[in-house]
């Protein structure tokens, strides 16, 4: 009794053109995803290793989502270096910065630019 089945067809090997054009997709997109810029740093000290002395008044800036308050007194952005001008001795004191109820680290950055081009050195960041 003979079935009668057909030869095998040969086989084909496996085309590798999809694999290598996924894999240029995918270096194209890293690539462009990748930062390319320099990258910025900023000046902040930690809260708990602090070296230097801390002289002169309280200058605690609660950084909120939408205001700010140095030493609990509601303080523009654009008004918070004139306000710190009279609390500190020189531009080189210390300035605690402390986020609260959910401020967003953009936020922070901002703050800590502003304080870095009206001449503060020494922001330092607690919890």
């Amino acid at each position: 009794m003979s079935l009668g089945l057909a030869p095998p067809a040969p086989r084909r090997r496996p085309s590798l053109t999809p694999m290598i054009d996924v894999v240029f997709l995918l270096l194209v997109f890293f690539m462009l995803a990748a930062r390319m810029g320099a990258e910025v740093s900023l000046p902040v000290a930690g809260g708990a290793g602090g070296t230097g002395e801390w002289s002169g008044p309280p200058r605690l800036v609660d950084i909120r989502p939408e205001a700010l308050a140095l030493n609990g007194v509601e303080t523009p952005l654009d008004g918070l270096a004139n306000a710190l001008s009279s609390l500190v001795e020189a531009p080189t004191d210390p300035v605690v910065l402390r986020p609260r109820d959910g401020a967003d680290l953009q936020r922070v950055i901002q703050v800590i630019e502003t304080l870095s081009a009206a001449g503060y050195t020494q922001p330092i960041l607690v919890e």
